[in-house]
């Protein structure tokens, strides 16, 4: 599944402020179409490549900077490395504006490592949480995922150090705050005074 150009995207759905689907307030695209067919999935809607509705980057830009306060872009679906290009494009867009990047995605790391077309999306996400839902591994104890086989990898360092890397939100927490802070326009006067 391809959609014309990096321009548009075919997703199911997106919704303003999760705080379900990562860490802070997020804004959320569900990617169109999905080859995965997990057993028990959440969103077997999104499953059909030609259903959802067709839409522009930017036009998802301008809805997702509506809200002032989000932190963060989660990408699920479906699968969105079914439409990496534009996916990727929106991604880039989040991280200019100091926001994290999450990707869902039911591959594996290992497997999207070796499709040269996931390479931009795989490149702009902050964190992946990857492989399939399996029914029988589901545990509601579980941060930001639904079955164990599926692990929360910080991509920056799994790539820099060529081995997986999983994401630690200690380690995290009080780094990337204050880097969000601080890129976000006025808000440097604010974390100066309070350090300060």
């Amino acid at each position: 599944m391809s959609s014309m150009d990096n321009r548009f995207v075919r997703i199911a759905d997106m919704v303003h402020d999760s705080i379900v689907d990562g860490p802070g307030l997020r804004y959320v695209v569900f990617a169109q179409g999905c080859v995965h067919a997990c057993p028990g999935c959440h969103n077997p809607r999104t499953h059909a490549l030609d259903g959802g509705v067709l839409i522009s980057v930017d036009e998802l830009w301008r809805n997702m900077r509506s809200n002032p306060l989000t932190m963060g872009l989660t990408i699920s679906g479906g699968e969105p490395f079914l439409q990496p290009g534009p996916l990727a494009e929106l991604a880039r867009r989040a991280h200019g504006a100091g926001m994290d990047v999450w990707v869902y995605t039911g591959y594996y790391y290992e497997e999207l490592l070796g499709m040269d077309r996931c390479v931009p999306l795989l490149g702009n996400a902050d964190v992946l949480v990857d492989g399939p839902f399996v029914p029988r591994l589901r545990s509601f104890g579980l941060e930001w995922r639904g079955s164990s086989n599926q692990r929360l990898i910080d991509v920056r360092r799994s790539l820099e150090s060529g081995r997986v890397r999983l994401y630690d939100l200690r380690e995290d927490l009080f780094g990337a705050l204050e880097s969000r802070l601080l890129t976000r326009p006025g808000n440097s006067d604010i974390v100066n005074t309070q350090i300060n």
